[in-house]
C-alpha cells in the first residue's frame, strides 16, 4: 500500500510550518497563572482592540445568513475613498496573509525565484515555498536597510518578485522611496507591504501611477485592531486586480470582517487617536528600554521595538519573561542572534516588563 504521505508533492512534504501566536490560554497554561494576568507582547496586535462601532454594528448586523458580495462592490468603495486610490485597483482579502499568497500565486511558478531582504516578516518565504517557489534572501546592512545594489545583484532570469515590507517586521524601519524606485526599475514584481503604515505615515501608494509592477498592501490588523477578523487589502495596477478577483475564492472576505471594516472606517477619528496613543508609548518604552545596561534598542516606525539582549543571554531572559507572563517574539537565527521584538502594549505592560527586563540583564 502505498503511504498517502506519499502522494503528496514533493515540495509540501519538505515545508516547514509557519510558527504563529499561541492563544491567550496556551500561554497562562505555559506561566501558571491565569488568562487575564498575560502580557501578550509577541503578535502586534492592539492593546486597544477594535473601536466600539464594530462592536455595535456586528451585534445589530441582520444578514449573516447570506454570502458576502463576491465582487467586494461596497467594501472596495470604502477602501476607495480612505485610501484614495480608485476601487478597480484593490482587492480585499483574508488578512494580508492572503493577499501575498494571491500575488505569488499569480507569478510564481515551480522551480522560480522570490527575493527578499532579511530579516523580514516570514509569511513571504513560506508562502513561496507553498507555491513550489524558491526564495533568495540577501541580508539587510548594519542598521537593517535595505542592500540595494546586492538585492538588484540577486534577482535572475527566474526571479519574478521582491517582497519587502516597510516598516519592515521585526526591525521597525522604513525603505526609502528612492529604494523602491531602484528595485520598481528592475521590471519584477515589487509587493511592498505597509501593515504599520497607521504608525509612521510613510506610503508608496502614489508611485502607483508610474510603475505598474508596483503591489501595496495595508491591513486593518493593526491600526484598526482587527487582527482577529482577518481582513487585509492590496492596491495594484487594474490589470493586476481583475485578474486577482477573477482567481480569488468567491466569498473570501467574509460578512463580520467587511461589517467591522466599514464601521471601523466611519470611526476612523477614534482609531487614528488610538495610533497616536500608540506612538507615544513607543517611544516612552524606546527610552525605558534605552536605559537598561546591555540592551540595545533599534528604532521603530511600527507597533513594536526590537531589542539585542546580552549576548549568549537571549533565550535565558526570554524564558524567564515567558515564567513571568511576558510573552515577546524570541529571535534564534544567525542574523538576529540574541533578539527579541516587543510589541508596544498599554502603559502598565510597558511597565511591568522594563521591571521584569530589568531584573534578568541584572542576574546573570
Amino acid at each position: 500500500m502505498t503511504e498517502v504521505r506519499d502522494l503528496l508533492l514533493p515540495h509540501i512534504r519538505q515545508l516547514k510550518t509557519y510558527d504563529g501566536v499561541d492563544p491567550m490560554e496556551v500561554m497562562a497554561q505555559q506561566a501558571g497563572i491565569p488568562p487575564e494576568k498575560v502580557i501578550r507582547l509577541n503578535g502586534n496586535e492592539n492593546p486597544f482592540g477594535p473601536s466600539p462601532e464594530v462592536v455595535k454594528a456586528l451585534g445589530s448586523f441582520q444578514r449573516f445568513n447570506h454570502y458576502p458580495d463576491p465582487d467586494q462592490r461596497q467594501l472596495r468603495d470604502a477602501l476607495s475613498a480612505y485610501l484614495g486610490v480608485p476601487a478597480e485597483q484593490i482587492v480585499a482579502g483574508n488578512g494580508s496573509d492572503e493577499l501575498i499568497d494571491m500575488v505569488l500565486r499569480m507569478f510564481l511558478g515551480p522551480g522560480e525565484n522570490i527575493v527578499i531582504p532579511t530579516p523580514t516578516f516570514g509569511m513571504y518565504a513560506f508562502s513561496a515555498e507553498v507555491c513550489g517557489g524558491k526564495v533568495k534572501a540577501v541580508p539587510r546592512n548594519e542598521i537593517f536597510d535595505i542592500d540595494i545594489e546586492a538585492t538588484v545583484a540577486a534577482l535572475d532570469d527566474n526571479s519574478k518578485a521582491i517582497f519587502l515590507a516597510s516598516p519592515n517586521n521585526p526591525t521597525g524601519n522604513t525603505a526609502s522611496e528612492g529604494a523602491i524606485r531602484a528595485l520598481l526599475a528592475t521590471g519584477k514584481i515589487v509587493v511592498v507591504d505597509e501593515t504599520y503604515y497607521e504608525f509612521c505615515g510613510q506610503t508608496m501608494l502614489p508611485l502607483l501611477d508610474e510603475y505598474s509592477n508596483l503591489v501595496v498592501l495595508r491591513t486593518f490588523s493593526k491600526w484598526a485592531g482587527l487582527a482577529g477578523l482577518r481582513i487585509g487589502l492590496g492596491v495594484m495596477d487594474p490589470d493586476i486586480a481583475l485578474t486577482m478577483m477573477s482567481m480569488k475564492s468567491p466569498y473570501n472576505v467574509n460578512l463580520a470582517a467587511e461589517v467591522a471594516l466599514i464601521a471601523s472606517l466611519d470611526d476612523r477619528t477614534t482609531l487614528l487617536s488610538r495610533v497616536e496613543a500608540i506612538v507615544k508609548e513607543r517611544k516612552r518604552m524606546t527610552g525605558m528600554l534605552e536605559q537598561i545596561p546591555g540592551i540595545q534598542v533599534w528604532p521603530s516606525q511600527a507597533n513594536f521595538i526590537l531589542c539585542r539582549l546580552p549576548e549568549g543571554r537571549g533565550q535565558e531572559i526570554f524564558e524567564g519573561l515567558c515564567r513571568r507572563g511576558i510573552f515577546l517574539r524570541y529571535f534564534n537565527t544567525p542574523q538576529l542572534r540574541d533578539y527579541v521584538r516587543a510589541s508596544v502594549g498599554l502603559p502598565e505592560e510597558t511597565d511591568q516588563v522594563i521591571a521584569a527586563l530589568t531584573e534578568l540583564v541584572g542576574t546573570p
